[in-house]
């Protein structure tokens, strides 16, 4: 019996153990910021977002043509401003525009990455835009994985024309509990992106992509968020992974699915 209690003991100091482990590195695990800056993509200019609390923040971006939408782009976790480019690859060729936004903490920009930090890069964002003469209007935001929290919450604030998410969660601790099914994620994950709280509320059109082979973030999440949605719809792509944005098939459905509404 001794020895049972002693090994029960174990597991459970081992359990915690881990938890606080997972809990004390969690913005080093959420946010793998790469450093290095990305070298600057043929055809886009390298611009600065001053965000409210005083980062000036390194963006590319790329003008419309004619009279073609621009996009806001946010990207995943652990995505560069070169990933970006490559993920809007066939939406910047049909002449649409494209502001690639690198977050607080990432290819060399300043700060510590969080989601009210990350939400203070939206906003940077989305007034350098206004600042171009680019109104909600003509603008469409699209958020990958992580990015889709930020690109949510820039929707419900700004009521752009469209919004659209590939590979997104619901929340961050319902991502976090798909992986580490036998830990509280909830109670463990500070940051939260509650995309399924917020995205009822908006009135416009939403695409959700998700590859039916994502083990990341499975496409479950995508099936709830366009339930959720007043005007959503859902495109999925067999055998594809989380990497889904950067398949130039995904790049296309989205370009399509933006010309579409302008």
């Amino acid at each position: 019996m001794t020895l049972v209690i002693r090994s029960l003991g174990f597991v459970v100091f081992t359990y915690v153990a881990v938890a606080i482990l997972l809990w004390s590195m969690q913005s080093r695990l959420l946010y793998p910021a790469p450093q290095t800056p990305a070298p600057l993509t043929p055809g886009y200019a390298e611009v600065q977002l001053e965000t409210a609390d005083g980062l000036t923040l390194r963006a590319f971006y790329n003008p419309a043509e004619g009279d073609r939408p621009t996009v806001v782009y946010f990207h995943g976790n652990g995505g560069t401003l070169s990933g970006a480019s490559v993920s809007n690859a066939a939406l910047v060729e049909a002449g649409i525009g494209a502001l690639l936004v690198e977050y607080r903490g990432y290819g060399g920009n300043p700060g510590e990455p969080a989601e009210a930090g990350f939400y203070r890069d939206g906003e940077a964002a989305m007034q350098w835009l206004a600042a171009q003469g680019i109104g909600p209007e003509e603008t469409v935001i699209i958020g990958n994985s992580i990015g889709g929290g930020v690109a949510v919450e820039m929707a419900r604030r700004h009521d752009p024309a469209a919004l659209a998410l590939v590979a997104p969660f619901t929340s961050l601790p319902d991502a976090a509990a798909s992986n580490l099914w036998w830990l509280p994620a909830g109670w463990l994950v500070s940051d939260q992106y509650r995309n399924a709280d917020k995205i009822a509320a908006l009135d416009l059109p939403v695409l959700i992509q998700h590859g039916d082979a994502d083990t990341l973030i499975p496409d479950a999440h995508g099936k709830t968020l366009v339930r959720l949605a007043r005007d959503g719809k859902f495109q999925s792509f067999a055998r594809s992974g989380h990497a889904l944005s950067f398949e130039r098939r995904s790049q296309e459905a989205r370009r399509d699915w933006v010309l579409g509404l302008f």
